[in-house]
């Protein structure tokens, strides 16, 4: 800890400087009342006020009802400070399995060329859309067989968040157009990351989900694309139903029928080449 540091808290009560260095040995800059309780001793409502009173003074921000930020000692006073947004989601997840996924991670994996703002994660826990600190969040229910696919992302050289890897951010992308921007968008994600992606983790992605339209759409446009081959995809083939759904459920159902992956083409084959060439 540094001169300037030690001079905050020699300053500050006994508890809350307890608290400070506790949460900074830590690495905790993002932290709850429940969270001040524990490092503390304090009753839930002693440590509210303590919260309450570092918040006066402009050693944390308020994020939500209940949830704070450290502000960092060198931005000094009396100054607001939101932590990184993917820890937030983080936090909002509470103990349950997360990870940053669908337009959150195509952005993270730079794999679309529009800024993305909305903070989108995927947890076993049912978490409400809210906006925390500026940032809008919104959580998509997965059950417990569907967490995989899923790697560490690294702030900084001490602190990570949970993210859907390359090709289970395509899958997500597939499943849940809406939460990338459309079909179109997910399309360019896997012919920018075409050489970087795993074609048959892909299809063990979309096989082990075992979602009809996602297995339709991965489908047409690893071959659309000519990343794959009839003999490869044949696994994908033999697990359509009867039943066509639409390449993008964004647009309106019009458009030509494609019997050999069952779905209604309401995105031109012309968007879908121009992509080539972004």
């Amino acid at each position: 800890m540094n001169k300037e540091s030690n001079f905050h808290i020699k300053t500050l009560g006994p508890r809350a400087a307890q608290l400070l260095v506790e949460l900074n040995e830590q690495r905790r800059s993002t932290f709850n009342v429940a969270d001040v309780a524990s490092i503390t001793g304090l009753s839930p409502s002693a440590a509210r006020n303590l919260v309450h009173k570092a918040q006066q003074r402009g050693l944390v921000t308020r994020l939500k009802p209940g949830l704070y930020n450290l502000v960092p000692f060198e931005l000094g006073r009396a100054t607001e400070h939101v932590d990184s947004p993917y820890i937030i989601a983080r936090e909002l997840a509470g103990t349950a399995p997360y990870f940053l996924s669908h337009g959150t991670a195509f952005e993270l994996h730079r794999m679309v060329t529009q800024p993305n703002f909305t903070i989108y994660a995927s947890s076993t826990r049912r978490v409400r859309p809210q906006t925390v600190g500026g940032y809008d969040f919104r959580f998509v229910l997965i059950t417990d067989k569907q967490e995989f696919g899923v790697m560490k992302h690294w702030i900084d050289k001490q602190r990570f968040v949970m993210i859907s890897d390359m090709e289970r951010t395509i899958i997500d992308g597939l499943r849940h157009p809406a939460y990338v921007g459309g079909i179109t968008e997910v399309a360019k994600g896997l012919w920018m990351k075409r050489d970087t992606l795993n074609i048959r983790r892909l299809m063990d992605y979309a096989q082990r989900l075992g979602v009809g339209a996602v297995i339709r759409r991965l489908g047409y446009l690893l071959e659309h694309y000519e990343l794959a081959d009839a003999a490869t995809l044949e696994p994908l083939l033999s697990q359509l139903t009867a039943s066509y759904l639409r390449l993008d459920p964004l647009l309106p159902a019009e458009g030509p029928y494609l019997s050999r992956w069952k779905l209604q083409l309401n995105v031109p084959a012309e968007e879908l080449d121009s992509i080539r060439f972004t």
